[in-house]
């Protein structure tokens, strides 16, 4: 028996990347889990790896869902909650970005990246938390180092990562009193598709500041989450750079400037 065994556990975004490696992390330790993402196709081959790694008698279940649609969220968390139960956990992983200089960046782009990064993770917490009441569960939002840290190339990013901590502290507030405990997972660049798509807008000065960090995996994320969650701590930092970083822009900020500046004329040099 673990923490985990028959707990119900949401993964919004749990189709691919760091959703679809929590979730066959959680599927492991004997949680009962539910994914939610836009394609069925890919939610059908998700549920199928996920499936590999949960006991035989667990059958992991998955909906389709458009988080930028608030009744459509709310619907389909109605009827994952006939079917799967009440949740005790939910991790929202739903997000993108499309690093460009900010004059390559359209109000579209940006309007899209805030309602996808930051209205789905409003229209998520809504439709949940009534039943994470019920459970005095946990919600988990997925910021990134780019929510503590401002990074060139990624204007309407950044700006949807940061919103998601004040969101979620905030939160925080308001449903601490009902039992419910509120995370913020901060990845560092990790190795998933949305991080290959990137790489095909990512400027060279975008390039030159991640330097020598070397991305992680997805399952490195998962594990970390995994060991994170029973604390119902706030931050989930996983890696040691990461946790670093973090460090330093809180104590000593001028010094994060300074070497970022210094990697950006370095590369505007060699342009």
């Amino acid at each position: 028996m673990t923490f985990y065994t028959d707990k119900v556990i949401y993964l919004f975004g749990g189709s691919s990347g760091i959703g679809l490696a929590t979730a066959c992390e959680l599927a492991k330790q004997g949680a009962q889990i539910h994914i939610f993402a836009r394609r069925e196709a890919v939610l059908q081959q998700a549920q199928e790896k996920i499936q590999s790694y949960a006991d035989s008698l667990k059958t992991a279940a998955y909906s389709c869902v458009d988080i930028t649609d608030d009744d459509n969220c709310s619907s389909v968390v109605a009827g994952a909650i006939q079917s799967s139960g009440k949740p005790d956990i939910v991790i929202n992983c739903a997000g993108a970005a499309r690093p460009n200089y900010f004059e390559n960046i359209s109000a579209q782009q940006f309007s899209n990246t805030l309602t996808l990064n930051v209205l789905g993770v409003r229209n998520i917490a809504a439709a949940v938390l009534p039943a994470l009441k019920e459970t005095q569960g946990h919600l988990i939002n997925t910021s990134s180092i780019a929510g503590f840290i401002g990074v060139f190339g990624y204007t309407d990013y950044c700006a949807s990562k940061f919103a998601i901590v004040g969101f979620s502290e905030a939160l925080q507030q308001e449903v601490k009193q009902h039992g419910v405990s509120i995370s913020v997972l901060y990845p560092p660049d990790t190795y998933t598709e949305g991080f290959e798509e990137e790489e095909k807008t990512k400027p060279p000065e975008t390039r030159a500041i991640s330097g020598g960090n070397k991305p992680i995996t997805a399952k490195q994320i998962a594990e970390a989450v995994v060991k994170a969650l029973p604390k119902r701590g706030f931050t989930i930092l996983p890696g040691l750079d990461n946790q670093l970083s973090l460090l330093l822009k809180r104590c000593c900020p001028w010094l994060v400037s300074w070497v970022m500046d210094r990697a950006i004329r370095k590369a505007q040099r060699e342009l």
